[in-house]
């Protein structure tokens, strides 16, 4: 988790060219917590939901967190799957206040919070954060944020993104 102290923009081999991703999830401590939440709760499964909220360049505000239910079947303690129309509706109520999909989250049951080369396989949201939390042994630990960058599915990329827990409480 970022501890607001100044940093150098990480920078992501992309081919033979470095990009700077020098981005950052802000996100409201209301949905943070809930996201952490969801986490225990369904552990030893793995959790899954979207980040509501805006985009001002490179700079993400989730205001809030929508939990989802993990659709899949064959191993919901380490994938997770979002049935597209429960995405669909929340993309319509997110947009009825003004608010974009800026991310998604879920949690990696006894394993670190850092994104696995099937996460990258599946996250298909370019531009967007995805935030992972591990749970062990039923207790959320570490939560870490990942934007998605590229411009298609073959160049694709996640890379460490400052992750800010904002005060207050949420607009949702």
């Amino acid at each position: 988790m970022w501890d607001g102290s100044p940093t150098r923009p990480v920078r992501a081999k992309l081919g033979s060219l470095f990009v700077a991703t020098d981005t950052m999830l802000k996100i409201a401590k209301e949905a943070y917590d809930s996201i952490r939440r969801h986490g225990e709760e369904t552990y030893p499964h793995e959790c899954c939901g979207v980040l509501l909220g805006t985009i001002d360049g490179d700079i993400r505000t989730a205001n809030s967190a929508v939990r989802c239910g993990n659709t899949r079947l064959d191993s919901p303690h380490n994938r997770y799957n979002i049935d597209p129309k429960e995405l669909v509706r929340i993309q319509r109520e997110g947009r009825e206040r003004a608010q974009d999909i800026v991310g998604f989250y879920h949690s990696h049951p006894d394993h670190p919070a850092h994104w696995s080369q099937t996460d990258l396989a599946e996250a298909h949201w370019i531009g967007c954060s995805y935030v992972i939390t591990s749970v062990a042994k039923g207790r959320a630990e570490i939560t870490n944020s990942f934007s998605l960058g590229g411009s298609t599915e073959e160049d694709k990329y996640l890379s460490d993104e400052k992750l800010e827990i904002l005060a207050g409480s949420s607009t949702s």
